[in-house]
């Protein structure tokens, strides 16, 4: 990690992107599939990420870093068949950038710890926001809650 002092969200967990060393430690860990996804900017298929259903009440990580992302009490069946959810743990968790590939406009969503992409987020989701968080289950790690 950086030897500045560490920029913590409000929520109190540490930003300070991992040092080189570690980032590569890390990324040896991740499946071929969780690179291709963080590192690549990929996409899964839908309907086939393990965490599209229900895991109960817990937190999902970035599988990179481990920043807390979503909680389980936020996700929602979208019928996309991507994760959803309706906001993150802590706006400062996410970083959104302008994504025109493909032909669309879209806001991708990166870790703002590891800069990870994770996927989209749109304005057609239901209340009490109406964003729809758009997930990669290749790029999160759920973590039950007391665990």
């Amino acid at each position: 990690m950086s030897a500045h002092a560490p920029r913590r969200s409000a929520s109190g967990h540490d930003l300070t992107p991992p040092d080189p060393q570690t980032r590569e430690r890390l990324i040896a860990a991740l499946s071929p599939e969780a690179r291709r996804i963080l590192l690549d900017h990929g996409t899964e298929r839908a309907f086939c990420g393990g965490l599209l259903h229900g895991q109960g009440p817990g937190t999902y990580h970035c599988r990179l870093c481990h920043l807390p992302l979503f909680r389980a009490e936020d996700k929602f069946d979208s019928g996309t068949g991507w994760p959803s959810f309706t906001q993150p743990f802590d706006p400062e968790h996410i970083a959104e950038y302008r994504d025109s590939s493909h032909g669309m406009i879209r806001i991708e969503i990166r870790c703002a710890r590891c800069d990870g992409h994770l996927g989209h987020v749109f304005p057609d989701g239901p209340p009490p926001t109406g964003l729809r968080y758009c997930l990669n289950s290749a790029a999160m790690a759920f973590v039950p809650a007391g665990g």
